[in-house]
């Protein structure tokens, strides 16, 4: 867009919000927007009461220094109204981003507008329930200095190898649920935020001591978007992302562990699952397959799969004999936000019921927690040394 034509939709906008233009009806409002910063990378989240439709691909606007304009990003979004509730802008100054605008840009579209210190990819997802922008923006950051990252990498920021060719050093655990969220109930008020949390902090010894570098998507009862959980793993550039979850089923005596990867599939049973994680109706699950199909899950869906495949493995045979067995349910394919939003390989493992009388028993168990840690623990160290062999071979 010219600097002309740029100063008279600032213009328009002006004119509206003195003129007080009425609101066209049938539109939809932005409710919130969130960001997250850390060292190469910032997430941005316009969050939304109804569906998003983007009407053409972001554009990416060189800095004009005539019109005193920074280098960025702008996307327009169809059937959405703000007024002048975001007109200033929303200050940021992280390095990366100096700030976020949204304005009315015609009386049913929006622009957000992103102003950039620094920029070399972005990437943009829309997701529902509640309906939101995801915007991405990576980059080498300008007094990255400032940020306060825990246990940061003293290494200079490079584009990554693919999954299968890089070395697996960084572990990325995800407690579930947490905070106002409390996951599935289970017998006796058992709560799935708080095992998971317990399971969480019993591995990350186990994985250290096999010499990974472990990052927790949470240390205590706190409430984490999914869009925060992938976004610090992301920023951690985890090579690995394990999320803990527990199950829950009408019938009582159903018990066992199973073990997910992201992939499309229609099984009932997954879309049963994958609906309960990700907090929506099994109905809204098809419109998410649709997104999966437009992301490029293919480089690491063949990791994630031997991933699973390996934690499943050696929680089922290797946990000590008093708490065998282990009913086996599998290693499925389901479509997980909390996976898809990651690039690295990922698993989502559902370490028991909560709603199964002597499962639960088993899991206010310390005991228990820490066999089950350390055999995820082993799991991850043999899909290292897998993934070392192939790698080594040539093999993809």
């Amino acid at each position: 867009m010219s600097a002309r034509r740029w100063a008279g939709a600032v213009l328009l906008l002006l004119c509206w919000g003195l003129l007080g233009i009425d609101r066209p009806p049938g539109l939809g409002d932005v409710t919130d927007v969130r960001h997250w910063s850390y060292p190469d990378y910032t997430r941005v989240v316009v969050e939304l009461d109804r569906p998003v439709s983007i009407k053409a691909d972001v554009r990416h606007l060189p800095a004009d220094a005539k019109a005193s304009r920074p280098e960025r990003l702008y996307l327009d979004l169809e059937g959405i109204w703000v007024g002048r509730l975001y007109l200033e802008g929303l200050d940021i100054g992280d390095g990366l981003l100096k700030g976020v605008r949204i304005g009315q840009n015609t009386r049913s579209a929006i622009r957000v507008v992103l102003d950039l210190e620094r920029y070399e990819r972005h990437r943009v997802i829309t997701l529902t329930h509640p309906d939101r922008l995801v915007l991405d923006v990576y980059g080498p950051r300008e007094g990255g200095e400032t940020l306060h990252w825990p246990s940061p990498r003293e290494e200079s920021v490079e584009p990554r190898l693919p999954a299968g060719m890089r070395s697996i050093e960084t572990v990325v655990i995800d407690a579930g649920h947490g905070g106002r969220d409390p996951g599935a109930i289970g017998v006796g008020g058992l709560r799935e935020k708080d095992v998971t949390l317990k399971l969480a902090r019993a591995l990350e010894p186990h994985l250290e001591a096999r010499g990974f570098r472990v990052v927790q998507t949470r240390q205590s009862d706190r409430h984490l978007g999914l869009e925060e959980r992938t976004a610090i793993a992301e920023a951690a550039r985890g090579d690995i992302f394990l999320s803990l979850h527990l199950n829950s089923a009408p019938r009582r005596s159903v018990h066992g562990v199973e073990t997910y990867y992201l992939d499309e599939n229609n099984d009932r049973h997954s879309l049963t699952v994958a609906a309960r994680e990700n907090g929506i109706d099994r109905a809204d699950v098809n419109p998410l397959q649709r997104v999966l199909a437009r992301l490029r899950v293919s480089e690491v869906s063949l990791h994630s799969q031997r991933l699973a495949k390996s934690v499943q493995r050696e929680i089922v045979r290797g946990m000590p004999r008093e708490f065998r067995p282990i009913q086996d349910l599998g290693v499925k394919k389901g479509p997980f936000y909390v996976l898809f939003l990651s690039s690295m390989p990922s698993a989502l493992v559902e370490v028991g019921f909560l709603t199964n009388r002597a499962e639960a028993r088993r899991l206010r168990d310390q005991a228990y927690l820490e066999a089950m840690a350390e055999q995820i623990a082993v799991g991850v160290e043999r899909y290292r040394k897998g993934s070392a062999t192939l790698a080594s071979s040539g093999a993809r």
